[in-house]
């Protein structure tokens, strides 16, 4: 499967749209891993903690958007776009959304 952010796939012709696919998940951060960011928020520097959930989370809302994309027959997926947001109300769960246009190539 190619995800690809650009609107084509250099070297392929897109042959057929298959539509709108998307991959979405919300992760929460846990009591120890807040509190463990919160010291890198005090002292400064990187949250190594924050820094792997999101990284979890993009790559399971890519998997996600591949498989509904391999669903419907695709074989590629263009125009990839993510979205990141928080939730909750202390901000404490962590949405990432994958979009694209699912195509055959």
């Amino acid at each position: 499967m190619i995800l690809t952010t650009t609107p084509t796939v250099e070297g392929h012709t897109i042959v057929e749209y298959k539509g709108i696919v998307f991959g979405e998940v919300i992760s929460g951060v846990d009591v120890f891993k807040d509190f463990s960011a919160g010291i890198s928020n005090f002292f400064g520097g990187r949250s190594g903690t924050y820094e792997e959930e999101l990284m979890k989370a993009r790559e399971a809302a890519l998997a996600e958007m591949e498989q509904r994309a391999a669903a419907l027959g695709a074989n590629a997926v263009v125009g990839v776009d993510m979205d990141y947001e928080v939730l909750g109300s202390n901000n404490g769960m962590l949405m990432v959304t994958a979009s694209g246009t699912a195509v055959v190539v």
